[in-house]
């Protein structure tokens, strides 16, 4: 596996900062209090930026492989 994308719905983001907690090289709050990705989160270890995605209580993040697959949160 191979993350290639990783976004923020900011309609579904409730600004819980477990992300940023969990990864603050690849996560920040905006001055909104939301979410955002950092440009160079993709450098930031696999499986760190899957258990920051993980650690959201909405599922805001959406985490995607090299071939556009969404890996989280998996479809139902």
């Amino acid at each position: 596996m191979k993350i290639s994308k990783v976004t923020v719905d900011r309609n579904v983001c409730i600004g819980s900062a477990n992300c940023v907690v969990i990864s603050p090289d690849a996560f920040e709050l905006d001055s909104e209090g939301i979410s955002v990705v950092k440009p160079d989160a993709l450098k930031v270890d696999e499986e760190i930026l899957l258990r920051a995605a993980k650690s959201c209580p909405v599922q805001a993040i959406s985490v995607f492989d090299e071939d556009g697959n969404r890996i989280f949160p998996v479809s139902k």
